[in-house]
């Protein structure tokens, strides 16, 4: 009588549970980088009027590195100011005041352009509401650097007056090497 084999080569089943785990892991990925971090941006957008026309999206670096948070600027209305940009910054440091990021990758449309330190983002959201927010804008850019770490821009010293026009001057420098120059160069 022949020997016959009742096993049979699970292949098959191995063709069709490695996609499907794929595509849990990869939705498990997407679920945690929604309800820990672009929730808490959705709610940011929607809890002040004045940020209506921003458009951001966060998530976690490489979307599994939770140590840095990467801020992209997807869009912004035409009625939309620099200064409401940076509130909507300032409203989700706020909002994730008790997390710890060790750097913040500022991007638009999903191209790094700037770094902050986790440590300034804290900073930043835990002053928000009691911190005067023009001294927080004028003391930004010191505190931006360039994606490879390097300080972005000076620390300026002397006269107050001098000092002031600086800082606000590489504040807006800052808005304009962020995004504005990209949205300028679009076709209306």
């Amino acid at each position: 009588m022949p020997m016959v084999s009742l096993m049979r080569a699970p292949t098959k089943t191995l063709s069709f549970v490695a996609p499907s785990l794929a595509v849990i892991l990869l939705a498990t990925i997407a679920a945690d980088n929604y309800v820990s971090l672009q929730s808490e941006m959705d709610t940011v957008l929607s809890g002040d009027p004045r940020n209506s026309g921003i458009e951001v999206s966060v998530r976690f670096g490489h979307y599994v590195e939770r140590s840095v948070l990467v801020y992209d600027l997807k869009s912004l209305g035409p009625t939309n100011s620099i200064a409401d940009v940076f509130r909507v910054l300032l409203q989700f440091a706020h909002a994730m005041d008790a997390r710890n990021f060790t750097s913040i990758e500022l991007a638009f449309r999903g191209q790094t352009r700037f770094l902050l330190t986790g440590q300034y983002f804290k900073r930043i959201g835990g002053e928000y509401g009691s911190q005067n927010p023009v001294y927080t804008m004028r003391t930004f850019s010191e505190n931006v650097l360039k994606p490879d770490g390097s300080t972005a821009y000076p620390t300026w010293t002397g006269g107050l007056i001098g000092v002031v026009g600086k800082e606000m001057e590489q504040f807006n420098d800052f808005h304009k090497e962020w995004y504005l120059s990209d949205l300028a160069a679009l076709p209306r």
